[in-house]
């Protein structure tokens, strides 16, 4: 390589990125060619007076893109000229239901076909989600991350470039705002939904809060934060359970479920009784999916984000390395149940 890199000091591009963004338009200008040796991270760290991590990590993220190799005691070398070639993006959920699938689905089109994707799954064990994060570290372009915990995870998460992250539908508050984050305000989109529904909850004598202990359903502990502060602003008769006991379920009383099956159930059981939904008894669930629009004759009254907006917007970040938090925002769907 005749002419030296060259890199901005003062430009808000961090320098890694600057040295990698150079040797890619050097590669696509025809200057270096497949089998072209790259100066050594010592020879980049004296010209350009950067630190030697600098240069590592730039030689990383072309390596991991497939665009250059290193060569023991010799250096690294130019082993593809395609710097078109498909990001790997890591993502890992705590599980799949119907609203994450419309999620994922709406993701990997955002994200386009020259992104190829991984997906795993936590199912809410800590150990696992920490297992696959660290298993899979330096294997990927990209990491998108579900940490459905009600628990500090922070330095978990750590582990990952911050520049190569996106934490998806939860905020993990013990990082700070630099962090790239999608995510929903549980407590205060649920007290919002509540309150929106206030009409037709103030029908019923009283609004019991069903938490599922079930695996595959994971409940924010803002969920409930949202729920008692509604209650109280609005001094409604309330009750948290964690044991769904149909026999105990009263006329001119509302519930809140999460589970698809629980609805199903609930259905079932008001039809056998004969008590009308959103009349004699009332029903509202979290996070919409295409079974609420039609489960009972009018349809399930929900509290939801938009989970493909959603996965669209989740896909503009990473194309953008977009830092910061960005809060999606939930709405209130009434249907008959309610």
């Amino acid at each position: 390589m005749k002419k030296p890199l060259q890199i901005e000091p003062n430009s808000q591009t961090p320098k890694y990125q600057q040295i990698t963004d150079e040797i890619i338009e050097r590669i696509q200008q025809g200057v270096l060619k497949r089998g072209d040796q790259l100066p050594t991270i010592n020879e980049i760290t004296s010209s350009l007076g950067v630190a030697r991590m600098t240069v590592i990590r730039a030689y990383e993220e072309l390596r991991e893109r497939g665009i250059v190799a290193p060569q023991h005691g010799k250096g690294y070398y130019i082993i593809s000229t395609d710097v078109q070639a498909k990001m790997h993006v890591f993502v890992l959920f705590d599980a799949m239901n119907s609203y994450k699938e419309a999620l994922f689905l709406s993701l990997r089109e955002a994200l386009g076909e020259k992104v190829s994707i991984d997906l795993y799954f936590h199912y809410h064990e800590l150990n696992v989600f920490e297992n696959v994060i660290v298993n899979n570290l330096g294997n990927y372009h990209f990491y998108i991350i579900m940490p459905h915990f009600n628990e500090d995870v922070s330095e978990i998460v750590k582990q990952i470039p911050k520049d190569k992250l996106l934490i998806l539908d939860i905020d993990v508050e013990q990082l700070d705002d630099t962090y790239p984050t999608l995510y929903q305000d549980f407590e205060q989109n649920f007290y919002q939904g509540l309150t929106d529904a206030l009409p037709q909850i103030q029908k019923y004598k009283s609004l019991t809060l069903f938490l599922s202990k079930n695996q595959f359903q994971y409940t924010p502990k803002g969920i409930l934060k949202g729920f008692l502060k509604f209650c109280e602003a609005n001094h409604i008769k309330n009750e948290v359970v964690d044991s769904l006991v149909f026999e105990s379920l009263a006329e001119e009383n509302a519930y809140i479920l999460f589970l698809e099956n629980d609805l199903v159930r609930f259905v079932n059981y008001a039809n056998r009784k004969g008590l009308k939904l959103g009349k004699d008894i009332g029903l509202l669930s979290y996070d919409d999916t295409p079974i609420k629009e039609i489960l009972a004759e009018d349809g399930i009254t929900t509290i939801s984000n938009d989970f493909v907006e959603m996965g669209k917007l989740a896909g503009r970040m990473v194309h953008n390395k977009q830092k910061g938090k960005v809060r999606s925002e939930s709405r209130l769907i009434v249907r008959g149940s309610l």
